[in-house]
């Protein structure tokens, strides 16, 4: 695995194509409390750029910006809910069109409970993820080596389990549903910011 480290936004010349893997890392998981710290992209050619967001910079990235709201381009992630949200909140821009591994997962696998990327990973591609820097300080100005290894290696895949779990979905007829889930995500995005619970809105009470 490549890794380029950028302070605050993508270089103008670098291009993913048609599709783009993106992560996040944040001092935490409530993206209106936790600050965003590092945006990780991929195209699934075995090279990964990370974005750090420092936070004099005041989060003005147009490049990157642009990208997430192209049109033409899908971005894959895995728990699309808080990129997509911490990425809204963060740089004011409306992330899509959306691929989610992780609903995809859950309306695949129906056989199992188990749908970290991790768990993705060794059964279906059979790599082992180090998941360890994973709860560890993003919000200082120097990242280690293994953060950077840490953020590069939760992209490096997206695409090849995409893949996957296209076939999958495609095999239980569950690609039309999917879709749609994957289509209603910036708007539970959005309800998550305005702090209200999708639970609640859709229960009987």
């Amino acid at each position: 695995m490549k890794i380029h480290l950028h302070k605050n936004d993508l270089p103008a010349d670098i291009h993913f194509g048609k599709s783009v893997a993106i992560d996040t890392e944040a001092m935490g998981l409530n993206p209106l409390r936790d600050r965003l710290c590092v945006v990780q992209l991929s195209s699934g050619n075995g090279e990964c750029h990370l974005v750090q967001m420092l936070p004099e910079a005041k989060y003005k990235a147009p490049q990157l910006s642009q990208l997430l709201e192209d049109p033409h381009i899908l971005k894959i992630f895995h728990y699309a809910r808080f990129d997509v949200a911490i990425l809204n909140h963060y740089l004011q821009v409306k992330t899509g069109p959306i691929y989610c591994t992780k609903i995809a997962s859950k309306l695949a696998r129906t056989y199992t409970d188990r749908h970290g990327l991790k768990d993705l990973c060794a059964e279906l591609l059979d790599v082992e993820l180090n998941k360890e820097a994973g709860s560890s300080d993003w919000g200082q100005n120097q990242l280690t080596k293994e953060q950077e290894k840490y953020a590069g290696s939760d992209v490096l895949y997206l695409h090849r389990l995409k893949e996957k779990l296209d076939m999958m979905l495609a095999r239980e007829n569950r690609n039309e549903v999917a879709q749609k889930y994957f289509d209603f995500l910036p708007t539970v995005a959005e309800m998550d910011l305005k702090e209200f619970s999708t639970h609640y809105l859709f229960s009987h009470q």
